[in-house]
């Protein structure tokens, strides 16, 4: 019997990000930026291009390790800028190289960024039970309460809509449909794993 997924897609690759990554919790500080920074890119893109180019931008932006990309330089921002394979929008870099800064700034204060953003789900994973995508938001008091703050701390690129697809990713929200066999999976995982 074939499994019945959110999305309909011939796509490998978005099939194995549905499959085994959307949704899942994730602690990891990189991962959390990653996620943050392919966010910004996307605006005004589809995911699924930002899916087929993430290995690229793995690459390029060295894993997304914020105290790498922090400390990038005028030089690296230009071979980002000819580097084909990502999305060559210098708002976009330049966002990502000062967001890396300020995630470090966030490090310090809160022991990780981990830490930070996990808050805005008030201590719970958002569980939505909806047969069909038109039935979930595109933001939440949640992700408006993460936007605002971000945006204070002088983040680029975290609109409300963005950061609520962020909270999708990593797993501070299950918007898996209930009939997809990913549903009951993630409602199983602890959030804090």
């Amino acid at each position: 019997m074939e499994k019945r997924r959110c999305w309909n897609t011939s796509n490998l690759r978005y099939i194995k990000y549905h499959d085994e990554e959307w949704g899942v919790p994730v602690h990891d500080d990189n991962r959390l930026f990653e996620f943050l920074a392919l966010g910004g890119f996307q605006a005004g893109l589809t995911w699924e291009l930002i899916l087929n180019k993430r290995e690229a931008f793995r690459e390029a932006f060295d894993n997304f390790d914020p105290n790498k990309v922090a400390y990038y330089s005028e030089e690296k921002i230009n071979q980002l800028m000819n580097d084909s394979r990502l999305i060559r929008n210098r708002a976009k870099i330049l966002a990502t190289v000062h967001n890396a800064r300020l995630v470090i700034e966030i490090q310090k204060e809160y022991g990780s960024f981990d830490s930070y953003i996990w808050r805005f789900r008030n201590e719970k994973r958002i569980k939505h039970v909806c047969n069909t995508y038109s039935e979930l938001p595109t933001e939440t008091e949640e992700s408006i309460a993460m936007s605002k703050e971000l945006k204070k701390r002088g983040f680029k690129f975290v609109g409300s809509k963005i950061c609520y697809a962020f909270m999708q990713a990593v797993g501070m929200v299950n918007d898996h449909l209930v009939d997809c066999f990913r549903h009951a999976q993630i409602l199983s995982m602890s959030p804090e794993s």
